[in-house]
């Protein structure tokens, strides 16, 4: 990865302020604000500006990621999809009502941006569930735009599969491309790839592609809105996510408490 580029954003494009939550800058935003400045995003198509969708768990990765965390700050929003993330951020004084849920996200900003025509390309998750869940948004949201859905080889791509892919991208002029690769895989090819890509929006969503094509069950929403999620997906892949939400979490609890008491300081 190439050395650090200036952040993306300022402070008046994210419509409002930021806390830090372990060093991580998370933006005190909500679904409506998100989607209102990737309208205006689009409209302007000045540069490739990158959203990171995160939690806990990328916070996380980014304590053990010098790199990493300096992919999430150099974003141009990093959205608070996790509940522990906006009950920090409402102890330091910001009202938010409500996660960014990376789903809802995603069917929030096809919704808004279907009746203007914008062009949406869905880059990631296993063969043929990008294909699946354009269909399935195109069925929700009659007229939605889609113009291209593609599902990268697990194995690392060669230079030249590389060069394929990002043309291809840039051939089909989507204004949003959905990035379906996980964290951190997914932020890190955000960072990689936008200074190459003609496109206004790049969002990092993660397990939405799975949930919003009908290939994975998410949590009840009672869990999601309460901080439960975690429990419900741990059960359904223990294997995957057990390091996640057990070793991460009880790292993310001890760390931020360190924090919180003026015991710890983070960069």
């Amino acid at each position: 990865m190439s050395e650090a580029r200036p952040i993306l954003r300022t402070k008046e494009d994210a419509h409002g302020d930021s806390f830090r939550v372990l060093g991580v800058k998370v933006d005190a935003l909500q679904i409506p604000q998100v989607v209102q400045q990737i309208e205006t995003w689009i409209l302007r198509r000045e540069a490739c500006c990158y959203i990171a969708v995160t939690g806990m768990h990328g916070v996380m990765e980014a304590q053990h990621d010098a790199e990493f965390k300096m992919v999430l700050n150099s974003a141009a929003l990093v959205v608070p999809d996790g509940m522990p993330l906006v009950w920090l951020g409402r102890l330091r004084g910001f009202r938010l009502a409500r996660r960014v849920y990376g789903p809802e996200l995603m069917l929030s900003v096809c919704e808004r941006t279907a009746p203007g025509g914008a062009r949406h390309f869905f880059f990631g998750g296993a063969p043929e569930v990008p294909e699946k869940l354009a269909q399935s948004l195109r069925d929700r949201f009659p007229g939605l735009n889609v113009v291209g859905a593609y599902s990268p080889p697990y194995r690392p791509v060669t230079l030249e599969e590389d060069e394929e892919i990002i043309a291809a991208i840039n051939a089909a002029a989507p204004d949003v491309l959905w990035v379906g690769l996980s964290t951190p895989k997914q932020e890190k090819w955000m960072y990689a790839h936008c200074d190459r890509l003609r496109v206004p929006v790049l969002i990092g969503v993660g397990a939405a592609f799975d949930i919003n094509s009908g290939m994975k069950q998410q949590a009840p929403i009672w869990m999601r809105e309460h901080g439960m999620e975690c429990f419900f997906r741990l059960i359904q892949e223990p294997q995957r996510l057990w390091r996640r939400y057990i070793l991460y979490g009880s790292q993310f609890i001890f760390y931020v408490a360190l924090e919180l008491l003026g015991l710890r300081k983070s960069d």
